[in-house]
């Protein structure tokens, strides 16, 4: 395995000297404007992801014009979670996230429409709302006053008198995000002009998410607001540990396991579980034990399910399976524990930083004492100073601390635990592997590897 970076050759390039500066305003004109290729050039990753052989490079979080390149080629282009529908009940409800680095506001509009927009104003770029949440009928710039509709238009000009008659309003609106789709109340969007559908991009990964989603008709609601902190880390350890990695349970939680645990040898039940490992070719991963004896979740919460009709909705292999304690990721940052109701999103700030932001979200049905029960229990676990969260956020602080040492960032890292061993197991769809697997780690890699060595959308030429 090689750990060179090698400017990308012409199947990785934009065509032509210059990339072309483009946009999805709503009416927006195609300006003649063009950004020179050398501020968006782009780099071969294919000596740094030996996803066969099981070997990582270290580079790939710590170096600055990788981060660059996948905000241009792997969030760009990807579905991004954006926020659950239970934020939005009437036209004007918004909600601010970023896709990427790229801030933008969610809101419903008049007819009934989750939408989302970029949160910058087309005059002189500051965000027309600065808020996290609420309700608006418009948004207006506080550095000039340009204000905009729910629908993206601008519909207010301070001293627009001042500008030439060939200004037209209508091509100069908020960019929209091109695409906004949901699944069972998750909602996700992306840049990418003509996408896979949402739901095809999910693909088997939809299966082990109704284990969490599809409990009954109802479908899921928000309980707690949205909790947000600040950790030191590449975004993609965390993405990956949640989508690959139950192997670390028995070490880093070992204290929580003990807590919370009810037998005398928590930790080796913990050992000796069994399970399986979903693998997908898009990146995503979920694993989970397979008829857990110890479940780890809040007694209030466990003894209100009704086991028996999630067995016929959801059949005995999710009830068994991932509905119970697991853990998953759909790529390339969006994140979830079941038995928690935790869902969360690893925001990138740079190559050395991720803010994380968490939702819990509870059975539509579930009655008020059984969701706070809930609430509470996610908190305790995976809240920000939660007994499991603050031992992952300290494994993955470390790991990014040392990184940058020269002879450190050279020598990789080893994925090969269950090397080989991906198969069809005949209960759960797709491939799975064993519960103490790197395999679904192989597979997210790979896919962040095939992203970022193909030209996105925005890079082809004109």
């Amino acid at each position: 395995m090689t750990s060179t970076i090698r400017p990308a050759d012409e199947s990785g390039v934009c065509g032509g000297a210059c990339e072309p500066i483009r946009g999805t305003a709503t009416g927006a004109p195609r300006g003649s404007l063009r950004r020179p290729a050398a501020m968006s050039g782009n780099l071969d990753v294919s000596g740094l992801v030996d996803s066969d052989g099981g070997l990582l490079d270290r580079a790939i979080f710590t170096d600055e014009s990788l981060y660059q390149q996948e905000l241009r080629r792997v969030f760009a282009p990807s579905w991004l979670f954006l926020a659950h529908a239970d934020q939005f009940h009437k036209p004007g409800d918004f909600f601010t996230t970023y896709m990427g680095e790229d801030p933008v506001i969610v809101t419903l509009d008049k007819n009934r429409r989750i939408r989302a927009f970029l949160n910058s104003c087309r005059h002189r770029g500051a965000r027309v709302c600065r808020a996290d949440f609420g309700a608006t009928r418009n948004f207006t710039c506080t550095y000039h006053g340009w204000a905009y509709d729910l629908e993206g238009k601008l519909i207010s000009i301070p001293n627009k008198e001042g500008y030439p008659d060939s200004f037209d309003a209508k091509q100069w609106g908020l960019i929209e995000v091109p695409h906004v789709e949901s699944y069972h109340g998750l909602i996700f969007g992306t840049w990418h002009p003509e996408p896979v559908s949402l739901r095809e991009s999910l693909g088997d990964m939809a299966w082990y998410m109704d284990a969490m989603l599809d409990h009954d008709e109802q479908g899921t609601v928000v309980v707690g607001g949205v909790h947000k902190w600040v950790l030191s880390g590449n975004w993609k350890l965390a993405a990956e540990q949640f989508a690959t990695d139950w192997y670390h349970v028995n070490m880093s939680h070992a204290s929580a396991l003990m807590l919370l645990s009810p037998s005398a040898k928590p930790k080796d039940e913990i050992i000796h579980r069994t399970g399986r490992q979903y693998v997908d070719p898009n990146g995503h991963g979920a694993g989970f034990p397979v008829h857990p004896k110890n479940r780890f979740d809040a007694r209030t919460v466990h003894e209100w399910m009704d086991y028996g009709a999630l067995r016929e909705r959801l059949g005995d292999a999710r009830v068994e399976g991932p509905m119970t304690t697991g853990h998953a990721t759909v790529f390339p940052n969006f994140s979830y524990l079941p038995i928690n109701g935790s869902v969360r999103v690893w925001h990138p700030k740079g190559p050395d930083t991720m803010e994380v932001w968490a939702w819990t979200i509870v059975d539509k049905s579930m009655p008020e004492e059984v969701r706070e029960a809930q609430r509470l229990y996610n908190l305790r676990t995976f809240g920000p100073s939660g007994i499991f969260e603050q031992d992952d956020g300290e494994n993955w602080s470390e790991v990014q601390a040392i990184s940058h040492g020269f002879i450190t960032n050279g020598v990789p890292l080893n994925y090969q635990m269950g090397l080989g061993s991906e198969r069809e197991d005949g209960r759960h769809p797709g491939r799975t592997s064993e519960l103490y697997s790197d395999a679904a780690g192989r597979s997210f890699y790979a896919r962040w590897r095939e992203l970022m060595n193909t030209p996105a959308w925005h890079e082809e030429s004109r």
